[in-house]
């Protein structure tokens, strides 16, 4: 089942300014899919409108076969989380335990419910140690897992990541992928990650590419690294590992596209013995 589907969405910040012409897009229930592309080429309008925090000019937008519009909105809302890019920007409380019931107490939900959730979204992205932390003493990338518990808190069946690990050091963007990919393995939440970091595209199914508000690649990651000379045409580059092992598979070595140093030294090591 289609998990979120845009027909013919078209959407513009007014004369003269950014827009989406028209704009097909789906992810299926479960899937997990990278949205790729340089500064200003859609995706985190895209993000915007997938839960109606804009509105778009004409065309629909599906989740799991549901019209999304003013009367539903909110609904959507609990279905739909997206986390942004600067974890500061989605902080409400001090408290770590504080800011993660702050969306589930929002919908009504009862005390012992929120207790629970609170408990599962903290363990989920590995944060239960810091239930009673100050937020504002926390790295980069452990405030961005909390406003990732924040919206799993909601227990969502969708999750969007806009840019959310663009501010963060490669450890932290480590941690937060990790915790995304584990998401989607583990409790099938279907996800769309937004990011300009190519190697981050190799833990999804599916990779899209937009520019200029339209769709211009799409298939799986090693079917998007490979067409590495059409990504130049976008501002798009390789990740420096994808490089390569593009080139070893040039020169006749089997290898996958991996962000592991030790799996390629691993099949590099298995072609050559």
């Amino acid at each position: 089942m289609r998990a979120i589907e845009f027909r013919d969405v078209a959407f513009s910040y007014g004369e003269g300014g950014f827009r989406i012409p028209k704009l097909n897009f789906s992810a299926e229930e479960g899937e997990f899919v990278a949205i790729l592309g340089h500064n200003g080429s859609g995706k985190s309008t895209l993000a915007r409108l997938a839960n109606r925090l804009l509105e778009p000019d004409s065309g629909e937008i599906r989740v799991f076969d549901t019209v999304l519009d003013e009367k539903n909105v909110y609904d959507v809302r609990r279905r739909v989380g997206v986390v942004f890019q600067n974890p500061d920007n989605q902080t409400v409380a001090s408290i770590v335990e504080d800011d993660v019931a702050f969306g589930a107490e929002n919908v009504g939900l009862p005390r012992e419910e929120i207790g629970r959730r609170i408990d599962f979204a903290l363990a989920a992205v590995d944060m239960s140690e810091y239930r009673h932390a100050m937020i504002s003493r926390l790295s980069g990338g452990q405030k961005q897992r909390v406003a990732i518990a924040g919206v799993l808190a909601l227990k969502p069946d969708i999750m969007i990541l806009d840019e959310s690990t663009a501010m963060l050091d490669p450890r932290g963007r480590k941690e937060i992928c990790d915790v995304v990919d584990r998401l989607n393995r583990e409790e099938k939440i279907t996800v769309i990650l937004i990011t300009h970091f190519m190697e981050e595209a190799l833990l999804a199914d599916r990779a899209v590419v937009m520019n200029r508000g339209e769709i211009v690649m799409e298939g799986t990651p090693s079917e998007i690294f490979s067409r590495h000379e059409e990504l130049l045409t976008y501002n798009l580059a390789l990740p420096r590992i994808g490089e390569i092992s593009q080139r070893l598979r040039e020169g006749g070595m089997s290898v996958s596209d991996t962000l592991d140093i030790e799996k390629l030294a691993e099949e590099i090591a298995a072609c050559v013995s």
